[in-house]
């Protein structure tokens, strides 16, 4: 079998089991995805091995927080565990939502590991065409 090394990889593996894994006072970050699509702003994050019942999803004013815990997988006591990549704990994402955002109305699903959220845009955050009105004269304001 040939086997590959990436020092930066093992670096990285080094750095997580010094640090411990996530606590709910210290979570570890979660990548994402942001992107508008059509009249909504859709938030994908990656969750791989975190069940849907570990994700908790909180907004306050225009604060969206995410929080998951990926937890241990009950093993048989024969295993031995030979290497152990795959970040287990907490991990934590919070962004600020922009105030032209519907966040009375975020639709959330979990599908392949990938908690994907959509937001709304305001109705008052959309263009709109003004028009315009045409007068028989000309008025002067005065003051």
């Amino acid at each position: 079998m040939l086997m590959r090394t990436d020092p930066f990889r093992e670096l990285d593996r080094l750095t997580q089991q010094l640090m411990g894994p996530g606590t709910w006072s210290k979570p570890s970050a979660m990548p994402m995805d942001a992107y508008r699509e059509g009249d909504q702003f859709v938030v994908a994050f990656d969750l791989p091995g975190v069940t849907a019942d570990a994700i908790d999803i909180d907004v306050e004013r225009n604060m969206l927080t995410v929080k998951a815990e990926r937890r241990p997988v009950a093993k048989a006591e024969d295993v031995q565990m030979e290497l152990s990549e795959r970040p287990l704990g907490v991990f934590s994402r919070q962004i600020v939502l922009a105030d032209t955002l519907d966040t009375e109305h975020i639709e959330a699903g979990y599908d392949a590991g990938v908690l994907t959220l959509r937001i709304p845009i305001a109705e008052r955050a959309k263009p709109r065409k003004i028009s315009i009105g045409v007068g028989s004269g000309r008025k002067e304001i005065s003051g």
